[in-house]
């Protein structure tokens, strides 16, 4: 596959920043897409206008993660809007806490919001996928055993393979998700390829502007052996390479962070 045209993804996060991006790459690649979000309607509406522009389907779907429940009904949803096809777990909270000033209230959102939702929307999109009904021939068509039918892409951190002390609650769900993408690639093999982006910097935080801040922009970067922010550009082939690429890789978590993860 080069291409994911007639395919639907749902994207979670997909209304700002890096699941705009990733929305709107998955578009101009020719698929269409569930636009998932919690409180970005207005947002929200813009991609979508921005995806029917480049003349692929958008619809929009809103739901809270910080209520489990929630999350796993959200799969039923998009798959009564149009099958799906892949699940792009983006959406997270990323809170400048450390250990101590960690709350249990903090900790329980970080984990509903960057963990517990992933699995949960994993799971409901993997028993969607391998119904019976959904394999042609039913349960038993061997022809159609291996034969790659969904993919999950988990959107990571570098923190998540080398935590440190900072923004604790957040690295310990990126640690946690990491190690779930590993085995769900175990679970759901071999119709369900399951991968994971571990990013770094990407994007400025939402309240930095690196033209306007250029000491905290260089402050950022100072540990990335590449020198430099990512262009969006690396970030869209990474996610596409993991969407259209050999359905033999899978339970992989591809680093793009300017080899940060290293140092």
């Amino acid at each position: 596959m080069t291409n994911l045209n007639g395919k639907t993804i749902l994207i979670t996060g997909a209304a700002r920043r890096l699941g705009r991006l990733f929305a709107l790459a998955c578009a101009r690649s020719g698929a269409d897409i569930i636009i998932h979000h919690s409180h970005s309607d207005e947002e929200a509406k813009q991609v979508k206008d921005e995806i029917e522009s480049l003349g692929r389907i958008a619809h929009i779907l809103a739901s809270n993660f910080g209520t489990p429940d929630s999350a796993a009904r959200l799969i039923s949803q998009a798959n009564d809007i149009s099958p799906l096809y892949a699940l792009v777990n983006s959406a997270a909270i990323f809170e400048n806490l450390s250990f101590q000033t960690t709350s249990l209230e903090d900790w329980n959102r970080h984990l509903n919001i960057n963990l517990t939702a992933p699995f949960l929307l994993s799971q409901e999109f993997a028993n969607h996928l391998l119904a019976p009904a959904a394999v042609p021939g039913g349960e038993d068509s061997s022809k159609s055993d291996s034969v790659i039918k969904g993919r999950i892409v988990n959107i990571l951190d570098w923190r998540a393979l080398r935590p440190g002390a900072d923004h604790f609650p957040y690295t310990v769900s990126k640690a946690a998700l990491a190690a779930m993408t590993r085995s769900l690639a175990v679970a759901l093999a071999p119709r369900i390829s399951v991968n994971g982006l571990a990013l770094g910097a990407i994007l400025p935080p939402s309240d930095t502007n690196p033209a306007d801040n250029p000491s905290v922009s260089e402050k950022i970067i100072e540990n990335v052996p590449a020198r430099r922010w990512s262009e969006a550009g690396e970030v869209e082939e990474a996610l596409l390479f993991l969407l259209t690429g050999p359905a033999y890789i899978t339970g992989e978590i591809i680093h793009v962070d300017g080899g940060r993860h290293l140092i």
